[in-house]
């Protein structure tokens, strides 16, 4: 029996839309986007990993579940640029890359160790959607954020419990697959 050749897409998801291809739900389905929207997909892919709603950036999708496992089960390296509320201090970079207590699964978890660096606003980012309100308040700061775990909206509570909310979220790698300079929805077939 030969071997079935399976088929790999990176893509940009955009703020707004579900880390999902669909819903049973019509009245989910009328009122949320969803992956499917972006692109005709071949039947049975999935995405690796997720990405909340009003996160954004680079998304794997496969149509094979067992690299989907690997990959989660390996630890490999997720690379996040977070946009913060306030300027972040050396002594939040410091806690987070040490590990910060965030509530998970109805339960505290101590986050593993990090990098963490701050940088400059991203100039190849496509414009933030504006339904985030980001510089309405105060000044804000960038930060690259590389974990090797993935809990929900786990870098969203990170910088929280550092006292700097996350207003704007983007993936930009997953291992040594990067976002480049894809644009929102934009959908590319890659080997793997």
């Amino acid at each position: 029996m030969p071997k079935k050749e399976h088929i790999h897409f990176k893509i940009y998801k955009p703020f707004g839309m579900l880390s999902q291809m669909g819903s049973n739900d019509p009245k989910e389905s009328r009122s949320k986007r969803f992956l499917g929207d972006l692109h005709d997909f071949p039947e049975g892919i999935m995405p690796i990993g997720r990405l909340d709603e009003k996160s954004e950036g680079l998304l794997i999708m496969t149509t094979d579940g067992k690299l989907s496992d690997t990959i989660n089960r390996l630890g490999m390296e997720k690379e996040y640029y977070a946009q913060l509320d306030g300027e972040i201090t050396d002594v939040a970079i410091q806690n987070l890359e040490a590990g910060v207590e965030i509530g998970f699964a109805g339960k505290r978890y101590r986050t593993k160790p990090c990098q963490v660096r701050k940088i400059i606003a991203p100039t190849l980012l496509p414009e933030p959607d504006p339904k985030l309100r980001v510089g309405r308040h105060r000044s804000n700061s960038w930060i690259s954020i590389i974990l090797t775990e993935g809990k929900f909206r786990q870098v969203r509570k990170m910088t929280a419990a550092v006292g700097f909310p996350t207003l704007r979220l983007v993936r930009v790698r997953i291992g040594t697959t990067t976002l480049d300079q894809m644009n929102l929805g934009d959908v590319i077939e890659i080997p793997l």
